[in-house]
């Protein structure tokens, strides 16, 4: 019949399965402690669920044992507190791993449910029925955290050596000792456990944080650096082009610039890729005056105020990097003024051209990365069309009196 072929493949299939899971079985081993040996093991510490407290219960085979040997007054109350009592020891054992679920009422409610029955059954039979308490204190150390647990601890072992010590002299002692010891450990195993796998998750979370900046870092670098350098060769390939029929060795001159900006260009990607690079303002500035001057652009730019610290010249390097290329790709300008002051505290960069302006567009993925870092640095960086006409960009930097960089004070260039 069809539904017994189907019952034996899925057996067949199960069988299968079972097999392959022994035989992959060593090699999972190995692998795991390979993983120990190397200090990266990946799996979870501490106990995963309600299992860990499961077999804590053979402590109450004794009171289970004198049950069925008929030893016990009164049976069919005790086998029915029996029977509750694990059946809400088993229940708070599997939601003390959930802390939503742990310090919920239901929980709290079943907590003190089980305590009033340990109390009873302990006074009421005595003997090895006193055993529950430190049962219950696993329980109570499962569920209870943080600056309640001490109260808690103490007041139960106060409890369990009152009871025991009503129904066994001072052998109760023990009971009292071994209730706050199940306790006070229990708690301290499970938070450790929990901090533990806490400061796991925390850490991956960081490294994967590390890994997302990296490649936005680097995605802004390449960006930057392409669009700059590609920029260039660009402009110098059409000056070389329109100089070549009339004059051969200004062509071969564009020519060569075009290799050194090639070299200098894939000299920048090897730092950018090793995270080294720092763009200086001045050298900048000085390239983009070369590539302004190349693609036809009079370039004006002027500098005041103290030195920048080598932070703000590298952001502020950046961005007239990405706004001089900007210049020559969209704004068809006949002129650039490039304006660095700094006062105040605070470093303010506008460059701004008479092009055809783009405010009106959004600002593109360069803009934006840079309105990102700078940002991060504590700054802003703003664009949109010049109040008469073109484009304007404007940056502004919080700085650091007294470091040295490469910029200078008070120098002007036109």
């Amino acid at each position: 019949m069809s539904w017994m072929r189907g019952a034996a493949c899925r057996l067949h299939e199960a069988r299968a399965a079972r097999a392959a899971w022994h035989a992959e079985r060593p090699e999972q081993k190995a692998a795991r402690r390979e993983r120990r040996r190397r200090g990266d093991d990946d799996t979870p510490p501490g106990p995963p669920n309600g299992f860990a407290l499961l077999p804590w219960l053979l402590m109450g085979m004794g009171a289970f044992s004198h049950l069925l040997q008929g030893r016990t007054a009164n049976p069919w109350i005790a086998a029915i507190g029996l029977l509750v009592f694990n059946s809400l020891y088993v229940s708070i054992a599997f939601r003390a791993f959930d802390k939503a679920k742990r310090e919920s009422r239901g929980t709290m409610g079943s907590l003190l449910a089980l305590g009033a029955l340990t109390v009873g059954l302990a006074a009421g039979y005595g003997g090895n029925w006193l055993m529950f308490f430190p049962l219950f204190g696993l329980a109570v150390g499962a569920v209870v955290r943080g600056r309640r647990l001490g109260p808690v601890g103490l007041g139960l072992s106060a409890l369990a050596g009152a009871v025991a010590g009503f129904r066994e002299g001072w052998d109760g002692v023990n009971i009292a000792y071994g209730t706050f010891l199940s306790t006070m450990v229990t708690a301290a195993i499970l938070s450790l456990s929990e901090a533990v796998r806490d400061l796991r998750a925390a850490r991956e979370e960081l490294a994967r944080r590390a890994v997302a900046e990296e490649r936005l870092r680097f995605s802004r670098d390449l960006h930057d650096l392409l669009g700059h350098t590609l920029s260039v060769i660009v402009v110098k390939s059409e000056a070389a082009r329109r100089l070549a029929p009339r004059d051969v060795d200004a062509a071969l001159g564009q020519v060569a610039d075009i290799e050194s900006v090639g070299r200098q260009a894939l000299t920048e990607i090897r730092e950018a890729v090793t995270g080294y690079r720092e763009a200086s303002l001045s050298t900048e500035l000085d390239r983009v005056r070369d590539l302004l001057d190349a693609a036809g652009v009079e370039t004006v730019v002027r500098q005041s105020g103290p030195p920048l610290d080598p932070r703000s010249a590298a952001l502020l390097g950046w961005v007239v990097r990405e706004a001089a290329t900007n210049v020559v790709r969209h704004a068809r300008a006949g002129r650039c003024e490039i304006e660095v002051a700094g006062a105040g505290g605070r470093t303010r960069l506008v460059i701004t051209d008479d092009g055809r302006g783009v405010g009106s567009a959004p600002p593109g993925s360069g803009l934006k990365g840079l309105t990102e870092r700078l940002a991060a640095a504590g700054g802003s960086l703003e664009s949109g069309p010049a109040p008469r006409s073109g484009f304007r960009v404007t940056a502004v930097l919080p700085t650091t009196d007294g470091e040295r960089t490469e910029a200078g004070a008070g120098a002007a260039r036109g």
